[in-house]
């Protein structure tokens, strides 16, 4: 029982009914003007609907009566804009006659009603039965008081369901167009690659400061020399405060007010990289050939990221093992190799989220990355086109 009455208490019900009986002060101002052509603003509404700016005012009506929950969502499923092409056009002219023709109808509803619950209230107190033909002809009688609720509640029922297929056409004919749904689709594609980004940013970066912080700390503890001690305190601090300003630009990132992509490092600053491994008791062996400086600049960026990553996992899963860094630009692609001997078991390290962000950074620059031991070394190879952005 209390289910069944559950629509008639939510607000969206009543602000349905006032979006059907809008149109209808429209209607009655020509009526009362010329009677004798009802029909003039049906035709009137052809023309409008053609109007761009048509749509995006019964969008946004549609918006705040039809379906308020969903005012201001990027995923509404009545669109507030102009129309965009002669499809968009045509549903909006089938709208605007459908939405007059369901005033009429609304305002019926409304009216009679109301009437015969007068009538019936009336008729109880022992006053008329008015024009109505269903009570015009019976005697008056006290218990009609019972019967005078039920033509409220039957309109209230109608409207309910008027307003439930109101908002089902505006969904229909007001809905995204084709090209708005692809728009919306690409902006939730590029927010997902950003936060994705993000992710990757602070994994590689924070990840690489605390890989070297384990190592040089477990070292230091190890060795007992005070001035090796000193060295690795001094390694450490160096990565912390790159690893600080890392996450600055993140978080700057985040909060939408930080300054823009290219103040992310490049591959001209890789020595900084090379320097922390080394700190950390790697023996790196690193040749950079070709013009880096010549590099794009999404290249060079996610080249650091790679090369970054690609050291942190050795540090993580090897120790301070001999490794070698070949990075060159060969014609029109940027080439790196990370060798490392392997340890005494294979690293488990194939599902981690460090070579998973190496491959897709890779392949968002249409290049390739692949991993794995071979000859007894772990090998990380790379090769990205400086021509295939995409």
């Amino acid at each position: 029982m209390f289910r069944c009455l559950r629509p008639l208490g939510r607000s969206v019900t009543y602000t349905r009914w006032l979006h059907l009986l809008t149109p209808i002060a429209v209607y009655g101002i020509w009526v009362f003007i010329d009677m004798e052509r009802p029909y003039v603003p049906f035709l009137a509404l052809l023309l409008i609907g053609l109007i761009p700016a048509a749509r995006l005012a019964e969008g946004i009506q549609a918006q705040l009566l039809v379906v308020p929950h969903e005012r201001g969502r990027h995923d509404a499923t009545v669109s507030a804009a102009p129309s965009a092409s002669w499809a968009d056009r045509r549903r909006t002219v089938v709208w605007l006659e459908i939405r007059l023709a369901l005033a009429l109808v609304t305002g019926l509803v409304s009216v009679w009603p109301s009437m015969l619950t007068y009538d019936l209230a009336n008729g109880a107190l022992g006053g008329g039965t008015g024009d109505i033909p269903i009570v015009r002809d019976l005697a008056p009688h006290w218990w009609w008081w019972l019967l005078a609720p039920v033509p409220v509640l039957t309109m209230l029922w109608c409207v309910v369901g008027l307003g439930e297929a109101d908002a089902a056409l505006a969904r229909r004919l007001l809905g995204p167009s084709k090209a708005e749904r692809l728009t919306v689709l690409e902006e939730r594609t590029e927010r997902l690659l950003e936060r994705n980004r993000i992710a990757r940013e602070i994994h590689d970066s924070i990840g690489h400061a605390l890989t070297v912080a384990v190592v040089q700390a477990g070292a230091a503890r190890a060795a007992g020399d005070p001035a090796f001690t000193d060295r690795a305190l001094a390694a450490i601090e160096e990565t912390g405060r790159a690893a600080l300003d890392d996450l600055e630009r993140v978080l700057l990132v985040l909060r939408e007010s930080g300054g823009p992509v290219g103040q992310r490092p490049t591959l001209d600053e890789s020595d900084r990289l090379l320097e922390s491994a080394r700190a950390s008791g790697a023996k790196v062996d690193a040749e950079l050939s070709g013009p880096l400086a010549l590099v794009p600049g999404p290249v060079s960026r996610e080249g650091y990221r790679i090369l970054q990553e690609a050291l942190t996992n050795v540090l993580r899963h090897s120790g301070p093992v001999p490794v070698r860094v070949r990075v060159a630009v060969l014609g029109e692609r940027l080439e790196m190799d990370v060798t490392n001997p392997l340890p005494g078991s294979l690293p488990k390290v194939q599902g981690g989220s460090g070579l998973r962000g190496i491959r897709e950074r890779a392949a968002l620059l249409g290049g390739e990355a692949r991993s794995g031991p071979k000859d007894g070394e772990w090998r990380v190879r790379v090769r990205l086109p400086l021509d295939g952005l995409r």
